[in-house]
C-alpha cells in the first residue's frame, strides 16, 4: 500500500471523527436550549394541583394582595414604577425587614387621599422592586406615590396633609423614617400640572332630543342594534383598543343609574384624552347620531342646542386632531392607562 494511499484513509478516518463529533455538539447544543425553554418541574402539572407559574393569571400593579402575581420569578422587578411627571412621593423606611402579611395589614386600605389616588411600591430585603406584594418576603421600605392632578383640581395643602400623616402612621408603627419634598414644592408642581391639563382637556357632546319619553329598556337596545356595546356602567361605541370612542348617557345620567320611568335625551360624549386618536372622531360620532335619529325619530344637536349642520364635520375632525396632537406633544397619549389617571 502506498504512502497516497495510507494518507488518503486516514484523511478519511479524520473527516468521519468531525462529522460526528459536529453531529454530537449539534445535539447538545439542541438540547441545552430545549432545558432552557422547558426546564425541569420539581412537580408534574399533570400530576400534582399546583399551576406551574407561566400559567397563573397576571394582575394590575397595586398592592393589597397576598397571593403571587405571576409571570414573575422572584427576583423580577415588576415593571410598573413612579411616574415622576404626573406623582410625588414619600420614602418610608424600616429599620428592620417588614414580613409582607405585616405590611399588608397595615396599607391594604390606603386608595386615595380626598380626590387623588395613592399608588403604593415596596423594596424587597435582598433587592427586588415590588409594585404589589407578595407572600413570604420581606420589605425594608416602601413609597406612597399620590397623583398631583385629575379633574377635580391640583392635589391640595389638606390632601398632601393627610398623606404625610398616613405615611408617619406606616413609619411609626414599623420603627422607620419618612422622607418626601416639602408641601409648597408639592403644591407648586401639582398647579402647574393641572394648567397643563386644562390646556389639553376637551370633551365633545351631542345630544339626541327624541319625540317624548322612551323606556330605559327600548332606548339601550336602540343603542345596542346600533352598535353600541356595555362596558362596565356605561353603553360605549368601542375603538378597537378596547376602550370607548364616546358613549351614551341617558338624561345625563348612566344608562344604569336612570330613576325616571322614561328617556326624552340621549347624550353622546366623546372624552379626548380617554379616547383613542381618530382623525375622524367627531364624524363617526355624528353619523352614529344621525343613525339613531332617523331610528328613534328624534332630532340630533350640538352642544349649544342647535341642529347640527351635516358639512361641519370634517371642520371640527380636523380641530380635534390637532388637540390629539397636542396631548401627545405633552407626553399624554390618547387613551392610555397614565393619561386616563390625569383627565378623571
Amino acid at each position: 500500500m502506498s504512502d497516497l494511499q495510507i494518507g488518503l484513509i486516514l484523511l478519511g478516518v479524520v473527516l468521519i471523527l468531525l462529522v460526528l463529533l459536529f453531529n454530537w455538539w449539534q445535539d447538545w447544543r439542541i438540547r441545552k436550549q430545549m432545558q432552557e425553554q422547558f426546564p425541569e418541574r420539581e412537580s408534574d402539572p399533570l400530576l400534582g394541583t399546583e399551576a406551574p407559574v407561566m400559567a397563573r393569571t397576571r394582575r394590575e400593579p397595586g398592592l393589597g394582595a397576598t397571593e403571587a402575581p405571576g409571570v414573575v420569578t422572584e427576583s423580577d422587578d415588576d415593571p410598573a414604577e413612579v411616574d415622576p411627571t404626573t406623582e410625588v412621593v414619600i420614602d418610608i423606611s424600616f429599620a428592620q425587614p417588614v414580613p409582607s402579611e405585616q405590611l399588608h395589614a397595615a396599607i391594604h386600605a390606603i386608595r386615595k387621599v380626598g380626590t387623588k389616588p395613592v399608588r403604593i411600591f415596596a423594596e424587597k430585603e435582598g433587592g427586588g422592586h415590588r409594585a404589589s406584594l407578595r407572600p413570604k418576603e420581606n420589605y425594608v421600605s416602601m413609597q406612597l406615590a399620590v397623583l398631583l392632578a385629575n379633574r377635580s383640581g391640583p392635589l391640595s395643602e389638606i390632601e398632601w396633609s393627610e398623606l404625610w400623616t398616613i405615611a408617619q402612621g406606616l413609619a411609626e408603627r414599623f420603627d422607620g423614617s419618612t422622607e418626601g419634598p416639602e408641601q409648597n414644592e408639592v403644591v407648586e408642581r401639582a398647579r402647574r400640572l393641572d394648567a397643563v391639563c386644562a390646556e389639553l382637556d376637551a370633551m365633545v357632546g351631542l345630544a339626541l332630543q327624541l319625540p317624548g319619553a322612551l323606556s330605559v329598556a327600548d332606548v339601550s337596545r336602540a343603542l345596542e342594534e346600533a352598535g353600541f356595546l356595555r362596558h362596565g356602567q356605561q353603553l360605549a361605541w368601542m375603538a378597537e383598543q378596547g376602550i370607548p370612542r364616546f358613549t351614551a348617557l341617558f338624561n345625563g345620567r348612566l344608562p344604569g343609574e336612570v330613576q325616571s320611568a322614561g328617556v326624552d335625551r340621549v347624550e353622546l360624549l366623546l372624552d379626548l384624552p380617554n379616547s383613542p386618536a381618530d382623525d375622524q372622531a367627531f364624524s363617526r360620532m355624528a353619523s352614529v347620531g344621525r343613525h339613531l335619529a332617523a331610528n328613534l325619530d328624534g332630532q340630533l344637536l350640538d352642544d349649544q342646542g342647535r341642529p347640527v349642520a351635516d358639512g361641519a364635520d370634517q371642520a371640527i375632525d380636523e380641530q380635534l386632531q390637532a388637540r390629539y396632537q397636542q396631548l401627545v406633544e405633552s407626553g399624554f397619549i390618547p387613551g392610555e392607562f397614565r393619561t386616563a389617571r390625569l383627565f378623571s
